[in-house]
C-alpha cells in the first residue's frame, strides 16, 4: 500500500492525486463510492444466541477493510493481520514481497445472535472491496492484496461458495467474482501500528481517498447494520 511520509499528508486532495497518478498509482476514491447494495445471502446461518464466531477475510489492504467492519453492528473486534503462509513470513515488510503465501487480512470476531456470516460477507462484497480484481486492490498490486475468504468450518465454505455463485449467476458486478476460498490454517495479528489504522490516521492521503468512501457506503447502503461508534483493537483490550 501507498505509505505517504508525514508532510505529505498535509498536501491538498488534487495535488496528491496527480503525484499518485505520476507514481502509476490508480485513483480509487471514485471506485469506492459506486459500491451499490448487493441482495441478501439464500443461504445463511440463522442468527441466535451462542458462543461468539470468527471470519478471516481478504479484501486488499486491511487498514480499510478492518475500518468497514469496526463499524458494523454486532462485532466484538476486529484484527489486522496475515493469513495464508507460515508464521516466519507473517511479517509487514516480508508479505510485502509478494512471495510468502499470505494475504493481508482481518480476523472478525462477531454475536451469531446479532449478525450472521452471510451479512458479513454481504458487506464484505459490496463495500470492503472490489471482488472482481484479480490479485490487486485498486493501487495496491501483488497477491498480497488478493481477495480471499479463509473459510474456518465446512459451513462457512458452503455459505460463502452458495453466495458467490447467487451473486455470479445474479450478474450483479460486470466480471466474475475473483475471490477465493481457502480452508483457514492460521490468522497472524499484524504489528501494533497497523491496527486501528483508519481511525487512528483519518487524515492519512490512502485512507482519505480509498477507505473513507467505503465507511461512507456502508452508512449509506446498510444502514441498519451501521454503528456510528467503531469498534476499536485498544478499547477491547483495555477491557
Amino acid at each position: 500500500m501507498f505509505r505517504a511520509i508525514s508532510w505529505v499528508q498535509e498536501i491538498a486532495g488534487v495535488a496528491l492525486a496527480v503525484c499518485l497518478v505520476v507514481l502509476g498509482f490508480q485513483w480509487t476514491a471514485g471506485a469506492a463510492e459506486s459500491a451499490v447494495s448487493l441482495p441478501a445471502p439464500v443461504s445463511d446461518a440463522a442468527k441466535q444466541a451462542g458462543p461468539l464466531q470468527t471470519a478471516v477475510l481478504a479484501g486488499g489492504c486491511f487498514w480499510g477493510v478492518q475500518g468497514v467492519f469496526e463499524h458494523v453492528k454486532g462485532i466484538r473486534r476486529v484484527l489486522s493481520g496475515y493469513s495464508g503462509g507460515e508464521q516466519s513470513s507473517a511479517e509487514y515488510e516480508i508479505v510485502g514481497s509478494g512471495t510468502t503465501g499470505h494475504a493481508e487480512s482481518v480476523q472478525i470476531v462477531y454475536d451469531p445472535k446479532e449478525v450472521t456470516y452471510g451479512e458479513l460477507l454481504r458487506v464484505f462484497f459490496s463495500v470492503a472491496h472490489d471482488p472482481t480484481q484479480l490479485d490487486r486492490q485498486g493501487p495496491d498490486r501483488g497477491s498480497q492484496y488478493r481477495s480471499s475468504i479463509f473459510y474456518a468450518n465446512d459451513a462457512q465454505r458452503k455459505i460463502a461458495a452458495s453466495y458467490i455463485a447467487q451473486l455470479n449467476n445474479a450478474k450483479v458486478f460486470s466480471k466474475p467474482i475473483a475471490t477465493r476460498l481457502d480452508p483457514l490454517k492460521r490468522f497472524y495479528p499484524a504489528e501494533d501500528y497497523h491496527q486501528d489504522f483508519l481511525i487512528n490516521n483519518p487524515h492519512h492521503p490512502y485512507i482519505v481517498f480509498n477507505d473513507l468512501p467505503k465507511i461512507r457506503n456502508l452508512q449509506r447502503i446498510y444502514p441498519d447494520i451501521y454503528a456510528d461508534a467503531p469498534v476499536t483493537v485498544t478499547a477491547v483490550v483495555a477491557r
